[in-house]
């Protein structure tokens, strides 16, 4: 029987934009804002949700601590296998420049090394699902990998496969062949990727299906310290990086229910977006049902309820996750 979690409670707003003053803006993605703090960054996870490569008008509260106190679930866990960026989730650690934020940084942040990030991301693939699909349908190859005919979508795929995709700060990654990212960082390097890519989805896969989830595909990014150190960075293993299937609703042949924007997604298309601004905003029920699947993932892979800032949720889990 599945363990009964007390449902954390609705903040009034979601957190859609940060303004540190004293602290050095790095960059603003789709999800996180990066400050630069002595020699380290503080990356903020908000609370802005994207879909077909637009960020929307509308947040979904508390998902950005999902993505944070989740990433740092993973990266405790898998240190044996790669060092990662992650110094602490703890804003009390952090340097005194950031200690005046401690409300908008807490739980939702993470104090960083410094890498020199690899413009290629490391995507593994267990499921024949997204875009994935989207090739084998066309070519009948994911990344230039040969694939068996009449495979169908969501099918469990017969080998564990790497497939590497370019960066883009917008818009759509783009799926590259190993050769490619090769040219871009080296074989040596390339091989090394590969190999750890594997392992921290094994990993995933692994403790994923103890908990009743499916980890049906995955990406990691990579990054150099000024010391040539390889390290793990940015997400790990999140909703918003992966797809997290509920295993005993797995069918394949089709689209799987599954632990992210899928609400968000549905909802456009019943509405006919055209993909294109103006953006639009979500409904409450759409909103909160994002949120819940958010939520629901947390609590199955870590066996913990979020630390949301409340009393209450600092009373029953662990703020280092």
């Amino acid at each position: 029987m599945m363990a009964s979690f007390t449902r954390a409670p609705v903040p009034s707003q979601p957190l859609l934009d940060t303004q540190l003053d004293g602290l050095s803006p790095v960059r603003r993605g789709k999800v996180r804002d990066v400050y630069a703090i002595d020699d380290a960054l503080i990356l903020v996870a908000t609370d802005r949700i994207s879909a077909f490569d637009y960020v929307l008008g509308s947040g979904i509260p508390d998902k950005g601590r999902v993505l944070n106190q989740l990433s740092a679930f993973w990266f405790a866990r898998t240190g044996h296998i790669v060092r990662n960026h992650m110094l602490s989730i703890d804003v009390a650690a952090y340097p005194a420049a950031a200690q005046a934020y401690a409300t908008q940084l807490e739980g939702r942040s993470m104090l960083s090394r410094r890498t020199n990030p690899l413009p290629v991301e490391c995507v593994a693939r267990g499921y024949l699902s997204g875009s994935g699909w989207k090739d084998y349908k066309a070519t009948g190859e994911v990344c230039g990998i040969k694939l068996p005919a009449g495979m169908r979508e969501s099918e469990r795929l017969p080998a564990i496969l790497f497939t590497p995709a370019t960066k883009a700060d917008s818009g759509h990654d783009e799926n590259i062949s190993e050769e490619a990212a090769a040219k871009v960082v080296g074989a040596d390097l390339l091989a090394r990727l590969k190999q750890l890519t594997l392992a921290l989805y094994a990993h995933g896969v692994a403790h994923a299906e103890s908990k009743g989830i499916i980890l049906a595909d995955t990406k990691f990014e990579f990054g150099l310290t000024d010391s040539g150190e390889l390290l793990l960075i940015d997400e790990m293993m999140t909703p918003d990086s992966s797809r997290y299937w509920p295993a005993d609703q797995y069918a394949p042949g089709g689209p799987q229910p599954s632990f992210d924007k899928q609400y968000v997604r549905d909802y456009l298309e019943s509405i006919k977006w055209n993909k294109q601004p103006p953006v639009p905003s979500l409904p409450a029920d759409v909103v909160e049902g994002t949120r819940s699947k958010y939520l629901d993932a947390y609590r199955r892979l870590t066996g913990q309820e979020l630390d949301t800032g409340s009393p209450s949720a600092k009373a029953t889990g662990d703020r280092r996750a």
